[in-house]
């Protein structure tokens, strides 16, 4: 071998010793980066076989690793979401437990009537009647607005969801764009293809996806169920959020907006359409489904109530166009307007001493002109009658049995619990799944030991090919002298 020759080698030795350094310091750098994937460097001979030359610097991932781990960050989110949604339902309605819950507001109004029966002269025990008629009119009232703001939060979530998944397929198809011409220039790709990986895994939280190879190192994204996303181009989800979502306002009456995929509408929810699944399809159960058969349920309860005080015969000081103890907003109630009765329910005046009423109505019935026999409890004993009395109710979901008008909310409450301990279930199940994938990812990701191990080896090459360098130099050198 020639002086020439074996500079040139020496000289492509600490060239490819620098890049591999430079490969491991990222590597162990980069070791709990999330998203990032080991770099393994390539070397070969120079085509005159004098030197050796950097091949490629590559990315080491399980492609099939990562695509389960994409579809398992679906599920924890969509479930998430639902966990949320129960919680909240369950603790504006209440538990059983509580004093402060449905039932709990059902059984001291039947306690205050019962009380108020055995001493019907007494104001005080009139008073605290109002008071707990008015507590479990409020109740209803404010579950009832709980749950259209949680409807209406899901409809804004599902508005800025949308805007985060197009901008994420515009990244990508930018990334896609970068990385085809890097590699026409023959420049390092792996720094934008970990970008565009973070990109696809946030993604993934929305929709589950799967990812497929395109020439020059693009990437198409397809969702599980079939529904097309990007490949070459993106295609633009369209949805237009409500202000204010009503409780008669519904995807199917053509109030609330759907999602559009390049203008053409497609099913929505968590287990239909191509956008099935993940935190958008968990949003659209919310808004278009759970949260308004709840709603369905509380306007049944307080329909039921309502209906119970106001049921012909039961006061007799009351005409035929006459509200009874509880009210559709002031007014009678009418079957056709049970929709958003929960919202509107509310204790007559006519026995609220504050809103021009008086107590001696509670006694007496809601229309009387003037107070009767103070020592008379009929009527309290009758109203308590009707709230315990056990009837089917007349519409929602919650099964035609006969039950008591605290039954009917204990059936609720029961469901609700059940609902919630399901979520937190599937929940549970999503995290430690998507939790394992995580844990087998970081396993085949960055050792640092063997990162460590390879820097040594570098070490080594670096001084042999110093080196020789150095000794190339001093035969130069004695050459020269002679």
């Amino acid at each position: 071998m020639s002086l020439s020759s074996a500079l040139s080698s020496a000289l492509s030795g600490l060239a490819a010793n620098t890049r591999t350094l430079d490969v491991v310091s990222g590597n162990l750098a980069n070791a709990l980066t999330e998203g990032f994937a080991p770099r393994e460097i390539a070397l070969t001979s120079t085509r005159d076989s004098r030197g050796v030359r950097v091949e490629a610097v590559s990315r080491q991932i399980d492609l099939g690793l990562l695509s389960d781990r994409r579809i398992a960050d679906a599920a924890q989110a969509a479930s998430e979401v639902g966990v949320a949604f129960a919680s909240a339902v369950e603790q504006v309605i209440g538990t059983p437990e509580s004093a402060q819950s449905l039932t709990g507001r059902f059984a001291a109004l039947e306690a205050a009537l019962v009380t108020a029966s055995t001493r019907p002269e007494d104001p005080n025990r009139l008073q605290a009647v109002l008071r707990e008629a008015q507590a479990l009119g409020t109740h209803l009232n404010d579950a009832a607005t709980e749950i259209a703001r949680l409807r209406s939060a899901a409809d804004r979530d599902i508005a800025e969801t949308v805007v985060a998944l197009n901008s994420g397929l515009q990244q990508v198809v930018a990334l896609n764009i970068q990385i085809a011409t890097n590699l026409t220039r023959g420049t390092d790709t792996a720094t934008l293809e970990d970008q565009r990986q973070s990109v696809i895994y946030s993604l993934a939280e929305i929709l589950p996806l799967r990812q497929v190879p395109r020439d020059n190192g693009a990437v198409a994204l397809v969702t599980t169920a079939g529904g097309l996303l990007l490949d070459g181009r993106a295609v633009t989800l369209s949805f237009d959020g409500a202000p204010m979502v009503a409780a008669h306002m519904t995807l199917e009456n053509g109030l609330l907006s759907g999602i559009a995929i390049d203008g053409t509408a497609v099913p929505t929810g968590s287990d239909r359409g191509p956008l099935q699944g993940g935190r958008l399809g968990a949003l659209f159960d919310i808004r278009d489904r759970t949260s308004v058969d709840t709603t369905a349920d509380l306007d049944a309860i307080a329909r039921d109530l309502v209906e119970r005080f106001q049921q012909s015969g039961l006061d007799p000081t009351r005409g035929a166009g006459d509200a009874g103890l509880f009210t559709d907003a002031g007014d009678l109630f009418e079957a056709q307007n049970e929709s958003g009765i929960a919202r509107r329910i509310g204790v007559n005046q006519a026995v609220d001493p504050l809103r021009g009423g008086d107590l001696f109505r509670i006694r007496d019935g809601v229309a009387a002109q003037s107070a009767g026999p103070p020592g008379d409890g009929s009527l309290l004993v009758t109203l308590t009658r009707a709230l315990t009395d056990t009837s089917p109710l007349s519409s929602g979901a919650l099964g035609s049995g006969a039950r008591s008008a605290a039954g009917h909310a204990a059936t609720l409450i029961s469901g609700l619990s059940q609902a919630r301990v399901a979520a937190e279930q599937v929940q549970s199940f999503a995290t430690g799944q998507a939790t394992e994938f995580r844990t087998l990812e970081l396993a085949n990701g960055v050792d640092s030991d063997a990162e460590l191990q390879r820097l040594l080896l570098v070490e080594q090459a670096f001084g042999a090919n110093a080196r020789m360098i150095q000794t190339i130099d001093d035969m130069l050198d004695t050459l020269l002298r002679i």
